[in-house]
């Protein structure tokens, strides 16, 4: 809870859900053992109890979580949550959320992404009672094969985490592992007695330490970008080394036995399904990470939902009378929410619901930031994606670095000697949106080259790695720079821009010849997408320039790029974008008349096809050809924007 409400403060907290599928291992499998021992095994029985503690408080948050959408989430949000809620309710969330993850995921809009470990302990539990029934009546030594299988599937996840990180993450196979180490101490604590240490003993007490200590630790230091792997072997040797202390040793029995903690203990099922939703929730109304105090109370909230849930409907579903009926009807239950989010998933989130607002949320297909290139302006074209190295499938099957693309279009990179100037595109996806508004309005002699990769800081600390793209396509784009000459090289990024290696950048391209080189700062950054900011503000009466929803810390990023490159004497030229489309009143939302097509942005920060040409005439070709009083003689020029309340304070021809 403290690694979601403010990751900052925990970056490893995501590991308490290895310490949960430790301890889930040990209670279940502690549970069959001492059924199957005692000859009293069912799995009527066991499936029984699985529903009736499962069922209730899932089905609950689920019907919660599908209400809120439909008078909150905009269509594609909506539509995405249904299917996470059919995937929910199927326990097969990890697998449908494997299938999303890539370069425009955001998991912080997925209101049921945290279901991803329930599935993998649901599907843990279809297969294991099975197999422990099969291996007792068998006589099988089963700690050994125990220690097998679960070996097994640590060899799956160090392997699967060395190519693919995502699949070994919300891969079952990858995982069981550690469910099975819980399964392990519990056949120790009821077959091997006398392996457990003393609670008085000096082993004991270390066990118990040294595991809180060793949580602490992965807590504090591990990160998610080689997790699983070995790193996962850190919280579930800790969480095993506190279990195999035993119940009496000091720690166990009067610190994780306070009255605090069970209470937290009998909560925290529901606690667990409660919590993300919230924060969630807020973060999509919002726009954007909530503050501080919203956090806390909704965290606090969430702590009171689980109370209620466990005391109103937990205690009472799990105990009494008409138990087999009970277990019916939550099956019922649980299937009828399922089929209810695939509803809402096959449907489009319902579009209807928003009459005319979901007209215009369709043409950005339904505003889900992960589609940016799905919406009708015709975005791959007219950024020119085929000069983009990004590996779509290599990065969807979890890649850490995403191994490059063999090669791209020869068109972006050589020279073509019936122009003659060039300019070079250098950069990332904020590069790539610079294309369209350059080749619109540069005169018809200039020939425009790009080597552009989603997600890529321009950089020249770099060596050509086949597995690594953003490697490649720098290393790329320097040879181009270097075999084409262009005359002006242009290098833009998102916002993380580090002057030293801007710096380094402006040494490199100065080296190879280049005989100008424009930098250009951030474009305005919005706390969200600016189509749904649109529906959710300001739908009625669209404002042409507003504050709403602009990060300010991105313009005091930028505020600090021109004073350091005022500094520099003119050998950089810095393109201010951001005091283009913004002045004392606001940022520009749409340019021209038509507020669907003239947006200036589909997402945080990329700019349409619109807000590029409006930049390339009011900045960059001044810049690029370098004597703004010869604008009007040339073929293809920009035409005059007339209306000044299109017009930033950057946009004056100097």
């Amino acid at each position: 809870m403290i690694f979601h409400a403010s990751p900052g403060r925990l970056n490893g907290g995501f590991v308490g859900v290895d310490i949960f599928f430790v301890i889930s291992g040990f209670l279940i499998s502690s549970i069959i053992l001492e059924n199957l021992n005692n000859n009293t095994f069912s799995f009527t029985t066991f499936y029984g109890r699985r529903i009736r503690r499962i069922f209730p408080a899932l089905s609950i948050v689920l019907i919660a979580s599908l209400a809120f959408g439909w008078f909150e989430l905009l269509p594609g949000e909506y539509k995405q949550l249904g299917k996470h809620i059919a995937g929910g309710a199927s326990f097969i969330s990890n697998f449908l959320l494997w299938g999303e993850s890539g370069y425009f995921d955001i998991p912080e809009t997925k209101p049921l992404l945290h279901l991803w470990s329930l599935g993998i302990e649901e599907q843990f539990y279809i297969i294991w009672p099975l197999l422990l029934f099969v291996m007792f009546k068998s006589r099988l030594n089963l700690l050994t094969v125990i220690g097998v299988v679960a070996l097994f599937s640590f060899v799956i996840n160090i392997e699967t985490t060395a190519r693919d990180t995502i699949a070994a993450f919300y891969s079952p196979q990858a995982r069981f592992w550690e469910l099975l180490v819980g399964s392990s101490l519990a056949y120790l604590s009821l077959y091997k007695m006398h392996l457990l240490p003393n609670p008085d003993s000096v082993v004991a007490h270390l066990l118990s330490f040294g595991g809180v200590a060793l949580i602490a630790v992965a807590a504090l230091i591990t990160r998610k970008g080689s997790f699983p792997g070995w790193w996962a072997g850190l919280p579930t040797i800790a969480t095993a080394a506190i279990i195999f202390a035993g119940p009496q040793v000091w720690l166990n029995r009067e610190l994780l036995s306070s009255r605090v903690l069970v209470w937290f203990g009998l909560i925290s099922f529901p606690l667990y399904l409660w919590h993300w939703p919230l924060l969630s929730f807020a973060r999509i109304v919002e726009g954007e990470t909530p503050n501080r105090t919203m956090r806390i109370g909704t965290v606090l909230t969430s702590i009171g939902l689980a109370w209620l849930t466990y005391w109103l409907v937990e205690t009472r579903v799990r105990k009494g009378t008409y138990i087999a009926a009970k277990s019916l009807v939550l099956c019922v239950v649980i299937l009828a929410v399922g089929c209810a989010g695939y509803a809402v998933d096959t449907f489009n989130g319902f579009t209807s619901r928003l009459g005319e607002r979901a007209n215009y949320l369709d043409f950005f297909d339904g505003s889900l930031p992960e589609l940016r290139y799905q919406t009708k302006m015709n975005l791959p074209e007219k950024m020119r994606d085929d000069c983009n190295f990004y590996n779509v499938q290599a990065a969807n099957e979890g890649h850490a670095t995403g191994s490059p693309l063999p090669g791209i279009n020869d068109t972006c990179y050589t020279r073509n000697q019936a122009y003659e100037k060039a300019v070079f595109i250098w950069g990332d996806s904020h590069a790539q949106h610079l294309n369209y508004g350059l080749t619109q309005n540069l005169p018809s002699f200039w020939q425009v080259l790009q080597v552009a990769s989603s997600g890529c800081r321009p950089r020249v600390d770099i060596t050509d790695d086949q597995q690594d793209y953003c490697g490649r396509s720098n290393s790329f784009a320097i040879q181009a720079i270097k075999d084409s000459k262009p005359d002006v090289v242009v290098v833009a990024q998102a916002v993380e821009h580090d002057i030293e290696r801007l710096d380094a950048i402006a040494t490199e391209v100065q080296r190879l010849g280049v005989k100008k080189l424009v930098v250009a700062g951030p474009t305005p950054y919005w706390k969200g997408v600016l189509p749904s900011i649109v529906v959710r503000n300001f739908f009625e009466r669209t404002p042409r320039r507003t504050y709403v929803g602009i990060d300010m810390a991105v313009i005091a990023k930028n505020q600090a790029l021109k004073e350091h490159f005022k500094l520099t004497g003119g050998q950089v030229l810095f393109a201010d974008l951001i005091g283009t489309f913004c002045n004392e009143e606001g940022c520009l939302v749409y340019i021209g008349n038509d507020e669907r097509n003239g947006i200036t942005s589909y997402d945080y920060g990329h700019l349409t096809p619109a807000a590029s040409d409006y930049l390339a005439k009011s900045l960059l070709v001044p810049l690029i050809i370098g004597n703004a009083s010869v604008m009007s003689s040339l073929d293809r020029a920009p035409a005059v924007v007339s209306s000044s309340d299109d017009r930033g304070p950057g946009s004056s021809l100097k």
